[in-house]
């Protein structure tokens, strides 16, 4: 009989867990960090129009018009942009193309759950520091003449903190010598003190990631952007033209230049989600609520008196699904993606009704 030694050369690894994806009708969402709006009606033109002949030529093989789209609007040259297959493809595209030596990159222990597994999948050395007690991270602890690389959520998740540039810049400055990953994802929510993309152009060694899935409701076409220099740029294309020559399709590209040039519903929905999650922000103190404050598209909160966890899977009941997660230091913690008004209406009054049974 056969030992099947082959099974001795498959892959061992703890893979990423997304959000529960809940099927059924009067379901609300709130558990993916999705918009709650959609996206730019040129958007929908684009979508309307679209000829199915065009679907036998191939895209773009750098994305160009897209990237040139984002370059005009941020006021950079093409050549600091790339684009690929959502910001997770970005980010694990960065990863192998600049933590390639045998030091450590370093990385919040509370942060997004992706990180670990690409260190694992890709065999970085890695090492974890700790957040503080309030949840923000220690530049400090990022400091270090023997980092491989240092990445950082910011805003963080699933805290929803941001960190000033300020942080961002004091982390730079003791990293001279290898490159640090600011992962803006929730970064069109925050203060503007926050967004540190001009920075790029202050340090070489600076790689700035954005997303077209949280703040322009594209998750469904998987868009990611990396902003940094020439240099890096150029080694960011390199490996993805090595691997994956063609990750954008010809859609996701035409649909996220016309979300990029309509700046006037971008900034609307934007105020939107803003205005919803202060308001909510407020009910649930009223409840008695500890609320970090956010500077995303989601909360994350505690109560001294009821666990998050009965919270979540009474919510679950009753067909509104919120993240709960089982991990050290925040198991008593819930992340709330801020959904319509409506929705988190709905949200407020389950959450008063299992208070007081």
């Amino acid at each position: 009989m056969s030992k099947q030694l082959w099974r001795n050369n498959l892959i061992n690894i703890t893979p990423y867990v997304a959000g529960e994806q809940p099927k059924g009708d009067n379901i609300i969402k709130l558990n993916a960090n999705e918009n709650a709006y959609p996206p730019s009606p040129k958007v929908r033109q684009i979508l309307d129009s679209y000829k199915p002949e065009d679907m036998r030529r191939y895209p773009s093989a750098d994305a160009l018009p897209l990237r040139e789209a984002i370059a005009q609007r941020n006021g950079l040259s093409i050549d600091n942009v790339f684009v690929s297959n959502g910001s997770d493809d970005v980010l694990a595209t960065a990863f192998r193309a600049f933590f390639n030596s045998e030091r450590p990159i370093v990385y919040p222990d509370i942060t997004y759950s992706f990180y670990p597994v690409w260190c694992e999948l890709l065999k970085i050395p890695n090492r974890t520091v700790p957040v503080k007690d309030d949840f923000h991270i220690d530049a400090q602890s990022l400091y270090g003449e023997g980092n491989g690389g240092v990445v950082f959520a910011n805003p963080n998740a699933p805290t929803s903190l941001g960190e000033s540039r300020e942080f961002v810049k004091d982390v730079l400055e003791h990293n001279k010598d290898c490159i640090v990953i600011a992962d803006q994802t929730y970064v069109d929510f925050a203060d503007k003190g926050i967004d540190c993309l001009d920075l790029i152009n202050e340090y070489d060694n600076l790689i700035v990631t954005h997303t077209f899935s949280k703040s322009r409701s594209m998750a469904g076409m998987r868009l990611g952007v990396a902003f940094g220099s020439a240099e890096l740029i150029g080694y960011m294309l390199a490996v993805k033209d090595s691997y994956n020559s063609y990750p954008v399709n010809r859609l996701s590209i035409e649909t996220g230049v016309a979300s990029v040039q309509d700046e006037e519903y971008f900034q609307s929905t934007l105020k939107k989600i803003v205005a919803t999650r202060e308001n909510v922000s407020a009910q649930m103190k009223q409840l008695g609520f500890e609320v970090l404050k956010s500077q995303t598209n989601f909360l994350f909160v505690t109560h001294p008196q009821f666990a998050a966890k009965a919270i979540f899977e009474y919510l679950r009941e009753k067909g509104i699904y919120i993240r709960y997660f089982n991990k050290p230091r925040i198991d008593n913690y819930l992340r709330i993606t801020i959904g319509t008004d409506e929705e988190m209406s709905q949200m407020i009054e389950q959450i008063k009704a299992f208070m007081n049974k």
